[in-house]
């Protein structure tokens, strides 16, 4: 989900009339920031609207290989763990006190103050990597909506039988031309119209997608399902079983994979009552919420399509008619994955350019700005080293996702990759440093017991998306849309 904090640098010890005046001491928290505003409810929004994203879409298709039973129980295990180590979290906020401590801005900021040494430099790659992740992801997940409107279109004029195969390409391509544009813009932040837009595009395409299984389901389609999902030598194989029972985990992860932003919610938070315990409700109200709503796409979903439930149900074709609400919910998905890509890459711009300007301070063509007048913007600040090296990022995420233009396999894959790392190892492993637990008590054998277990599931979630990468590579037709792997 889109969603971007700015922070305030206005420090007190630039304003010395502070310190002589009580009201204007008073706007400022006790690290020298402007006041902060946020409340329990502002943060179970920021929360909402970060979890509720794309991978809403392939909730139906994970639910269907796991069954009634095991689809449903595994979503809440997810939940409950998340929301769990949300509150861990949350208390790592301060250091080294979870109350009066010293503020933490950022995720990696509080690993490297909990942690620090080679676990900052770990966190700082599982972070990025999985930024760049999220963005080839994103890439695919766009393209393949823009093509379904296409195909939508298709199925409308000539009939739902007719051959209505378009190419994904042309469409990562024109995402990419998007991005390259909004890549150029300086400061971000300055657009944070486009985060509120990508967030009631989420809800939109969500809020529909659940609509339209309703409507099928109520149309008395005869589907089949399951208390184990799909039908071992009727839907697949022995081995496809197991594989996609791996992968659709590795799903439900991604659809949890908001724990880094959660830092940056907190410190939003006014300082009374304490950001920790605010933030622990605004983790049950958000995550509970969440899940019910991932209940209802996933179990409504299974219920309206079955075993043969599509990989993404708004471009899977599960749904033909209306075709214009169709239309509607994949531009919708297209919009949001506009702004949304800009929110994750640009942290990635932003490490790579701050290391390179300390690196090469000298360089002109790194440091220097060319101020040039542009007609109805005012004045830019042009840097070519800026200009040349988001261009190719993006230019390169898009190439990736030509070459692995499978959305589910890629979603499963993101999931695995960051779900134990950014949302079960470090803040547990933060939450032990801080409570300075020793390793004989009882609380810090069950934390670890759950790390262990997390991993396990996580390395099997990660083969299981690997595997059918593999596979989809092995059938992969460059002008057909692959959103069924």
């Amino acid at each position: 989900m889109a969603l971007e904090m700015q922070k305030n640098t206005y420090y007190m010890e630039h304003q010395p009339s502070t310190m002589e005046n009580g009201d204007v001491l008073k706007n400022f928290d006790d690290d020298g920031r402007e006041k902060r505003t946020g409340t329990l409810t502002t943060a179970s929004a920021h929360i909402i609207t970060a979890v509720i994203g794309s991978g809403v879409l392939s909730l139906a298709w994970a639910t269907a290989q796991l069954g009634w039973i095991a689809g449903p129980a595994i979503l809440l295990a997810f939940s409950f763990i998340t929301w769990f180590t949300s509150t861990l979290l949350a208390d790592c906020y301060r250091t080294p006190d979870p109350v009066t401590g010293k503020r933490n801005y950022t995720y990696s900021d509080v690993v490297k103050s909990n942690l620090g040494g080679m676990k900052n430099k770990l966190c700082g790659i599982a972070q990025y990597g999985n930024l760049v992740g999220v963005t080839i992801g994103y890439t695919i997940t766009a393209s393949i909506s823009m093509a379904a409107i296409k195909r939508s279109n298709c199925f409308h004029k000539h009939g739902h039988d007719a051959k209505c195969t378009v190419s994904n390409n042309p469409f990562m391509i024109i995402f990419a031309i998007f991005q390259i544009i909004l890549s150029q813009i300086p400061n971000f932040h300055k657009l944070s119209w486009l985060s509120i837009v990508a967030a009631v595009m989420s809800f939109a395409y969500s809020t529909i997608g659940l609509g339209l299984s309703i409507a099928r389901l109520t149309d008395g389609h005869n589907v089949k399902t399951s208390l184990t999902g799909t039908a071992v030598g009727i839907d697949v194989s022995g081995s496809e079983k197991v594989w996609k029972t791996f992968q659709s985990i590795g799903d439900i992860a991604f659809a949890y994979a908001f724990s880094t932003v959660l830092i940056e919610i907190q410190d939003t938070l006014k300082s009374s009552p304490p950001e920790n315990k605010v933030m622990k409700k605004a983790a049950t109200i958000g995550v509970f919420t969440t899940t019910m709503f991932y209940m209802l796409c996933g179990i409504i979903g299974y219920a309206a399509f079955g075993n043969k439930a599509p990989g993404n149900f708004l471009t899977g074709f599960g749904f033909y008619e209306p075709f214009w609400l169709i239309d509607f919910a994949n531009a919708c998905i297209a919009v949001h994955l506009i702004g949304a890509y800009q929110v994750f890459c640009q942290p990635i711009f932003g490490f790579v350019e701050k290391w390179s300007a300390n690196r090469w301070p000298e360089n002109g063509f790194i440091t220097t700005d060319h101020i040039i007048n542009v007609p109805l913007a005012g004045a830019y600040p042009l840097n070519l080293f800026r200009m040349t090296w988001r261009t190719i990022y993006v230019i390169i995420t898009a190439v990736i996702a030509m070459i692995l233009p499978f959305f589910n396999d890629f979603v499963g894959l993101i999931g695995a990759a960051s779900f134990w790392p950014l949302t079960v190892y470090f803040p547990v492993e933060m939450y032990i440093a801080q409570a300075k637990l020793r390793k004989s008590s009882a609380t810090y054998i069950w934390l670890k017991i759950l790390t262990w277990a997390c991993l396990i599931v996580s390395l099997l979630a990660g083969a299981g998306s690997i595997q059918g990468l593999a596979k989809a590579l092995k059938t992969y037709k460059p002008f057909q849309v692959m959103e069924e792997h």
